[in-house]
């Protein structure tokens, strides 16, 4: 009878640990999580961890725990109060993309909000219907083409770019749904500080007021880690999840999600 009530704690505890084992997967670069969106009911323009101000959408839409980009139909953040963004960093993003022919939009960039400085996930700039880099005066933009043209509308993609100090230069991965499509080293690496930094949704860059480029898509996910994740880091991560330990405000953002 001993040996029943072992072996019945002992498969218990195998199950257990096998529940929470996607969920702890979730927590890589948990504390280098400085910006985060899933835009779910409740929270459709909240950053999850508190860092930036609400999204201002200028025509876009949230609809369905999606945010919904079109030409001329983006959001932006400000109000960023976080550390100092870079130069180590990666870009993710989940999205369906709706449009295979708009050009030179982005899912999500980093953009100074003094001066034409950016680093974006950017749609079929350099080549259509191509991923890419995309950087202010194509400092860190690779010439060559990234992966395969994309083809099809309205399936769930991921795509991830880090950046990495690279002795002034920027050692640039970028993935298409967890596999490296781009792999190079081009720079110079930027920086960006609090009071001069946005968030961008739709257009790669905004400059003078003025927004450059469009994509149409239906973001589901969008995040900016303040480290280099690795590619296991990145076929870690699923999208609508948090990376952080739920506290305070995001204790209360978690309650919204789940429920």
């Amino acid at each position: 009878m001993k040996f029943v009530s072992y072996y019945f704690t002992y498969v218990l505890s195998l199950l257990l640990i096998g529940l929470t084992l996607p969920a702890l997967s979730q927590g890589e670069k948990e504390d280098d999580l400085i910006g985060h969106w899933t835009f779910e009911n409740g929270v459709e323009l909240e950053d999850h961890t508190g860092h930036f101000g609400d999204i201002e959408l200028r025509g876009a839409k949230v609809n369905d725990g999606k945010l919904h980009l079109g030409n001329n139909e983006w959001g932006l953040t400000t109000g960023y109060e976080g550390p100092q963004i870079g130069p180590n960093k990666t870009l993710v993003t989940w999205l369906y993309l709706d449009d295979l022919n708009v050009r030179r939009g982005a899912t999500i960039a980093v953009n100074k909000s003094s001066a034409d400085t950016f680093d974006a996930i950017v749609y079929a700039e350099k080549h259509e219907k191509h991923w890419m880099a995309g950087s202010s005066f194509f400092r860190r933009t690779h010439n060559d083409p990234h992966g395969k043209p994309e083809t099809e509308t309205g399936k769930l993609i991921q795509l991830a770019i880090s950046y990495e100090d690279d002795n002034g230069n920027a050692k640039i991965m970028i993935y298409r749904n967890g596999e490296i499509i781009g792999d190079y080293t081009q720079g110079p690496i930027k920086s960006w500080t609090a009071g001069d930094v946005e968030a961008l949704f739709g257009p790669r860059a905004l400059i003078a007021g003025t927004a450059h480029g469009w994509v149409v898509a239906r973001v589901e996910d969008a995040r900016i880690y303040n480290a280099v994740l690795s590619e296991d880091d990145i076929n870690n991560l699923e999208a609508d999840t948090l990376d952080v330990e739920p506290h305070g405000k995001l204790a209360t953002i978690w309650g919204k999600i789940k429920n």
